[in-house]
């Protein structure tokens, strides 16, 4: 379709205008030509422009994806430009941060020089302290929280899913979300949504699926003869 395209292009190009008695390439020739400027050496590259708030977990968010900023910015306001290929993250008009683009939703992005070990220590939020809160709910919630962090590639992943599954609290009480974390724990759920989830479709309250040695059934038929034969 290309290719038809530009042989009818070229064929509408060269077509003489009865009006103007010459073609659309005669007049580019003698009125346009002489006084177009070279194209730039480099393509244009489009950025687009949001605002955006560092958060606990010293990440800010751009199209579901998350990118770390210098934990020194932790709670502030920044500027994120983004393009085909690269986030830059801006705090004052100055550039304190450039990530290559993703497309993962959900995942992160994550410089190491953006986290300072010595500022964890004596950060407001630190794994012990969510942990610990997560524990005033229920022994499951608190294995729920402790995995999520352990199993990401830094604990600060973790932090937003597992406030966000302490503050469901308020919403559903201690009981059915301990529930709700020992069902996610069992299927093998590891985030916010997982347990939010369960919540909303009521499936704290079904029972547990069976465990792989419990969901093995006996099969009852005369040549089948048990595992009491052999006593």
């Amino acid at each position: 379709m290309n290719e038809r395209i530009g042989e009818l292009l070229e064929d509408l190009n060269t077509r003489t205008m009865r009006r103007y008695q010459a073609s659309r390439r005669d007049l580019f020739e003698k009125l346009a030509r002489s006084v177009l400027k070279p194209l730039p050496a480099t393509r244009i590259s489009y950025g687009e422009w949001k605002k955006a708030r560092v958060h606990i977990d010293y990440h800010v968010v751009f199209d579901d994806h998350f990118y770390s900023a210098p934990y020194q910015l932790l709670g502030e306001e920044v500027w994120v430009r983004a393009t085909g290929l690269t986030i830059e993250i801006f705090h004052q008009n100055q550039r304190v941060g450039s990530h290559l683009r993703s497309y993962h939703r959900g995942r992160h992005t994550t410089s190491d020089a953006h986290l300072s070990v010595l500022h964890q220590k004596h950060a407001e939020w630190t794994p012990e302290r969510i942990v610990s809160w997560a524990k005033s709910i229920g022994s499951n919630a608190a294995l729920l929280v402790e995995k999520i962090l352990t199993e990401r590639k830094h604990p600060e992943h973790g932090y937003r899913s597992c406030l966000g599954i302490i503050r469901l609290d308020k919403k559903y009480g201690r009981e059915r979300l301990d529930a709700a974390c020992a069902r996610a724990l069992a299927v093998g759920g590891r985030s916010y949504t997982h347990v939010e989830s369960i919540l909303r479709n009521g499936l704290d309250r079904a029972a547990l699926p069976p465990t792989e040695s419990e969901a093995t059934t006996t099969i009852t038929h005369e040549n089948v003869r048990g595992p009491d034969y052999y006593n």
